[in-house]
């Protein structure tokens, strides 16, 4: 603190926040009145570190050197998000990259679901959409990271099928309901693949937008949090799974020219992969332990009924 604001920062308190899977957050409160939070990307308290380093799809949303990217691309592109004051990847003190970051003081956009006063509510999800709107019309014809500068010879909907492949074999090994319907599970995976048509355009997307990773401050301005899985990617990714952790919120949100095949073909792989990751949180023993347990449960549901056309 004293080597990037100066001595006058003295340390008063810091406390650890919890939430996170991947990062390690904590909340400074200085002498001064000033405060700001330290993240922390420490491979060894990651709870998917297994994923990190063998799933591409996991490598492309983890790093200090994503954070700071996409950081820097959605300020410039007038998306608020919090300020990195300073990154240290240097390694030279400790084994971890970390950075501190603008504390923004307020609560998450999730809080507003169960808001007392509509008004409130109906121009704070207006103020979500637009900014929404405004990140997802920045755009491309390739897609991958901010930096990325090249073309890709193959559909991103492939990557996201082999990260559903590979959802769908650890839920196989963990419960009864998806080895029952595995064969039927798979199936739908390559017939909604199937269905869809390459795209030509891609949209600036956040990667895993729910109503916990968008912070509200005193003014009802928004600010994106968790953004190292930000990039160019089909939107219809980024709606897909809007639509799941908005609910009767999406609305705010919609676009009605998306997709609808290639919709249903994100939808299917988010609840896959969020089957195997409850099931992950649950078995690395994340905090809280009955939310991991019911989002396994939930999407494994979702993902059979889809499958099999039936309620389960």
């Amino acid at each position: 603190m004293h080597q990037v604001f100066g001595t006058g920062y003295s340390v008063a308190e810091v406390a650890r926040t919890y939430g996170g899977a991947q990062k390690v957050i904590y909340k400074i409160d200085c002498k001064n009145g000033f405060a700001c939070v330290l993240y922390v990307w420490d491979l060894s308290r990651n709870y998917f570190q297994e994923e990190v380093l063998n799933d591409p799809a996991f490598q492309r949303s983890y790093g200090s050197h994503l954070f700071a990217m996409n950081n820097r691309y959605l300020r410039q592109h007038g998306v608020q998000t919090p300020a990195l004051y300073d990154l240290n990847n240097k390694k030279d003190r400790h084994p971890f990259d970390f950075a501190l970051v603008e504390y923004i003081e307020g609560q998450k956009a999730e809080a507003y679901f169960h808001h007392e006063d509509p008004k409130v509510q109906d121009e704070l999800f207006h103020r979500i959409g637009s900014m929404l709107s405004n990140m997802h019309a920045i755009e491309r014809d390739y897609y991958g990271n901010a930096d990325f500068d090249g073309s890709n010879d193959r559909p991103c909907s492939e990557a996201q099928r082999k990260h559903a492949e590979m959802s769908l074999s650890y839920a196989f090994e963990h419960m009864q309901d998806v080895r029952e319907s595995y064969s039927t599970l798979l199936d739908k995976l390559y017939e909604l693949e199937a269905d869809i048509e390459p795209g030509s355009r891609y949209s600036f997307i956040h990667g895993e937008l729910g109503p916990d990773h968008i912070l509200i401050d005193s003014k009802m301005q928004p600010y994106l949090i968790d953004i190292e899985g930000a990039g160019f990617f089909d939107p219809e990714h980024e709606h897909s799974f809007l639509e799941l952790r908005f609910g009767e919120f999406y609305r705010y949100l919609r676009n009605n020219n998306l997709d609808p095949k290639r919709m249903m073909f994100y939808r299917y792989c988010h609840h896959l992969s969020l089957t195997a990751g409850g099931l992950k949180l649950l078995h690395r023993h994340f905090p809280d332990q009955q939310f991991a347990k019911s989002l396994a449960e939930y999407h494994a549901r979702c993902a059979i009924q889809i499958a099999t056309g039936r309620n389960r």
